[in-house]
């Protein structure tokens, strides 16, 4: 489930992972792709609170309200033991590589290059005037129109000629679909490859890992992992989703890779995990800010995350080279959730390192260093 708030007038919605909400409730057939991972049951708090950053979001199947949509929420016991040291502020910056850069902003847009196409995309972050002139910016295959709002649906124009749904991209040696949907996503977010280099590095360091990638949406990640060395189990709520997934895994002829492919409430397979005795040596987690899963699960971030982190904290290896939470669209500075991984992550040393993704503009040709556009909070536990 993932992917934020909906205004639905007949039905609740699954929710999608994405930074604008994907999906409004249970008035058409959704057109294109997934949503990401669920949540757990809980109590419906009301209406998600008011958003700042933009956030992530793609949708997913409506369905008719869960008549079940509250359970117990696990205890979070005070853990005892030193906080972990910590490092603040942190910004990762996504720079240009191959296969994307962000080349101006401003306005309210973004102009930036996926693969061979020059789009256009709204983006409240972007206050600033652009700095390029209007004729490169006419130049665009793709400019998404409609709905200004995050939440809002629109539909792509193409100014030069129309485009498939779909174009073959790559990141980071890994092969995948990048698709044109309703709601202004491309199958991709690219300030999380400052995450994902990380995550490669670790991987190819030493020992083989095991990597977790909760709410994974259409699984870049987890092909990143897998083609580095590891075993990864990927776990999303939306079958779309998953389906999405096995078309890049399909796309990058990594079938014969250790890839689990786990269609599940996010919160229910953790807690299953943590009774199994299962461990992971990374895990990659992206929650929305609210959402329900595929069973009428109730998500919401201020409300679950803090059992969600224990219980990762739980199914982490005694090895374990780190826990990563990346969180859009929410009123909080990036100290809430540094101070929340520091005290989850109590007696067990290392570092927490807390802060903001941002993308930094590139140019035409991605080597001319611009202005930074804030995408994301994130805080990271890592074990020095």
């Amino acid at each position: 489930m993932k992917e934020k708030d909906r205004r639905s007038k007949n039905a609740s919605v699954t929710t999608a992972k994405g930074r604008g909400a994907e999906a409004r409730g249970g008035r058409q057939e959704l057109r294109h792709p997934p949503s990401k991972g669920a949540g757990p049951r809980g109590k419906a708090g009301g209406p998600p609170p008011p958003k700042t950053l933009p956030r992530k979001a793609v949708a997913q199947e409506t369905g008719r309200p869960s008549t079940q949509e509250s359970a117990s929420v696990r205890r979070i016991e005070l853990r005892t033991g030193e906080k972990p040291a910590e490092r603040v502020p942190l910004i990762l910056e996504t720079a240009a590589t191959a296969g994307y850069h962000l080349i101006d902003s401003g306005d309210g847009e973004k102009l930036e290059q996926y693969g061979p196409y020059r789009i256009v995309r709204p983006e409240a972050q972007a206050l600033w005037p652009k700095a390029l002139p209007a004729s490169v910016w006419d130049k665009a295959d793709a400019v998404f129109t409609g709905d200004t709002d995050e939440d809002g649906m629109g539909r792509w124009r193409f100014p030069r000629e129309v485009l498939g749904e779909t174009w073959p991209m790559q990141l980071l040696d890994a092969d995948f679909l990048g698709r044109f949907t309703s709601f202004r996503h491309v199958g991709v977010f690219p300030e999380q490859l400052a995450h994902w280099s990380w995550m490669k590095d670790e991987v190819e360091a030493g020992r083989p890992l095991k990597v977790l990638n909760l709410f994974g949406y259409t699984g870049v990640a987890s092909l990143i992992a897998a083609k580095a060395g590891a075993e990864v189990t990927h776990v999303d709520a939306s079958k779309k989703a998953i389906g999405w997934a096995r078309e890049n895994q399909a796309l990058a002829r990594a079938e014969k890779l250790p890839i689990r492919w786990i269609c599940d409430d996010a919160m229910k397979f953790i807690q299953r995990e943590e009774r199994r005795g299962s461990r992971y040596d990374i895990i990659l987690t992206d929650p929305p800010k609210f959402g329900r899963g595929p069973n009428g699960e109730v998500w919401q971030l201020f409300d679950h995350l803090p059992a969600m982190l224990d219980i990762c904290r739980e199914i982490l290896t005694l090895e374990a080279r780190g826990l990563v939470l990346t969180a859009y669209s929410i009123r909080a500075s990036f100290y809430s959730i540094h101070e929340l991984m520091r005290e989850t992550m109590r007696g067990r040393g290392g570092r927490v390192e807390s802060g903001e993704l941002i993308i930094r503009e590139g140019g035409l040709d991605g080597s001319t260093p611009g202005r930074a556009l804030s995408t994301s909070l994130f805080s990271r536990w890592v074990p020095k």
